[in-house]
């Protein structure tokens, strides 16, 4: 039985193709308490994106940290990694539990829509993505959530709620206090000065939240 809680911060590595600093920039978000890593490179080719990939998983296992692979479910289960994150263009959620197996997990990106959120959990979704909360230097021209969105969803949802988009250590606590249960993060600490310390910032918000987060639970064949 595996049982993690999908809460926290939840880092998402920027797009490079130095691979050496992708993983000591890593390892310093987990050192800094990331609870999640999600691999995500749209411009590498195929053979970087494997390379990295292998190399990431690695360090996620030694640091028991799940990584969760971006938009490809196909490597995702290459390398026996914790699950995949899908977007509205990717494959559907009964396809990636078909490839990925029931004790996998499968993020889905909902952006605003409250009822696009309700179906994925139906459809067997193990977490949610609302944003983009604040202008994303990632995606900038993503559509905005509001802070009400995270409240209406938390009341109607029963899996985790994660938060995305602009989101840095001066905004997160009002993400929190809305109910989101992670913080997906890139710029917010992979961009600045000291990533260990951004790390640790916005990890310690969630020391002092007042509800117990959703929990990750399945079975492992």
């Amino acid at each position: 039985m595996i049982s993690r809680a999908i809460a926290g911060l939840y880092a998402i590595t920027p797009e490079t193709t130095d691979t050496a600093a992708l993983l000591r920039m890593t390892r310093q978000v987990l050192e800094g308490g990331a609870q999640l890593i999600q691999y995500r490179n749209k411009a590498a080719d195929i053979a970087l994106r494997i390379e990295q990939a292998t190399l990431l998983a690695d360090l996620c296992r030694k640091a028991a940290a799940p990584l969760i692979i971006n938009d490809h479910p196909d490597l995702a289960a290459e390398l026996d990694a914790d699950g995949v994150h899908l977007g509205k263009q990717d494959i559907s959620i009964a396809e990636a539990r078909r490839q990925l197996g029931r004790g996998k997990i499968i993020g889905v990106s909902c952006y605003n829509k409250l009822e696009q959120a309700l179906e994925a959990e139906r459809e067997g979704a193990d977490y949610i993505a609302f944003g983009a909360f604040f202008g994303s230097g990632t995606k900038p021209r993503a559509v905005t959530a509001s802070l009400d969105l995270l409240q209406r969803a938390k009341r109607k949802l029963h899996i985790p709620i994660v938060a995305i988009g602009g989101i840095n250590f001066a905004n997160a606590a009002q993400l929190i206090r809305h109910g989101a249960d992670a913080l997906a993060v890139v710029n917010g600490v992979f961009a600045t000065q000291n990533v260990r310390y951004a790390a640790e910032d916005i990890s310690r918000l969630f020391q002092v939240r007042h509800h117990t987060p959703h929990e990750f639970s399945n079975d492992v064949a």
